[in-house]
């Protein structure tokens, strides 16, 4: 089964079909319809945000899914996937891959993540689980501690890599040559020769969201360039 799931993502595109609640396209609905246009595209997979709309976009698209559940804990700045509940909901409604945030920051139970990670795999063995990280040192890291896949989804977006120039193409590179397990690329990954040079670094599948899901900001980005 996880070996199978590898091979139908492998040298593809994953498309990240999310929305939050202050946004426009926030319907559980609308997710399920960006995730069918991107299996008609050629997608992979898809990464999406909550059960809600993994169960809707489960209607219309046979594809692997990257489970995450967006939870935000007090001041805490870990919210990807950052506890037990939100694994649990995610392993229940059966998605091929969980992801979590698996960078150094402390979690809102306050356990490391070495912590956090031996009670999710005791619990959950046959499931893949993919590390959402930020830098090198944490990709090393969360394979060590025996997650499947490590993602450079946080890149640039904790405050101790902010200002990293996406996509961060060095970073996947020296994964892939040290981290021993298959890498996602993401983050950042606008245009088509992006996502090629991402995939020439030898990762195993790319994952691209906002250039493709996210209308206000693919306009954001067309009219700033008019001003």
């Amino acid at each position: 089964m996880c070996e199978s799931v590898l091979e139908q993502i492998k040298g593809g595109l994953i498309v990240s079909c999310q929305a939050l609640k202050e946004e426009p396209l926030y319907s559980s609905y609308i997710m399920s319809r960006m995730a069918y246009a991107a299996m008609l595209g050629g997608a992979v997979g898809i990464r999406a945000n909550t059960v809600v709309d993994i169960e809707e976009i489960k209607k219309t698209v046979d594809l692997p899914i990257i489970g995450i559940i967006k939870e935000v804990y007090g001041d805490c700045d870990v919210y990807i996937t950052p506890t037990m509940k939100e694994i649990d909901a995610l392993a229940a409604c059966g998605v091929e891959i969980i992801a979590t945030d698996a960078t150094c920051r402390q979690r809102p139970d306050g356990r490391t993540l070495e912590e956090f990670f031996i009670e999710v795999r005791e619990k959950y063995p046959d499931q893949l689980f993919m590390a959402d990280c930020s830098n090198y040192e944490e990709g090393i890291r969360a394979a060590e501690i025996g997650f499947d896949l490590i993602g450079t989804t946080m890149n640039g977006y904790t405050s101790y890599t902010l200002g990293a120039q996406l996509p961060n193409i060095d970073l996947m590179k020296r994964l892939v040559k040290d981290c021993g397990k298959p890498v996602i690329a993401e983050g950042g990954i606008w245009l088509p020769e992006q996502l090629k040079a991402a995939l020439d670094a030898g990762v195993l599948a790319a994952v691209i969201g906002g250039a493709i899901t996210r209308p206000m900001e693919i306009t954001k980005r067309f009219v700033s360039a008019i001003r």
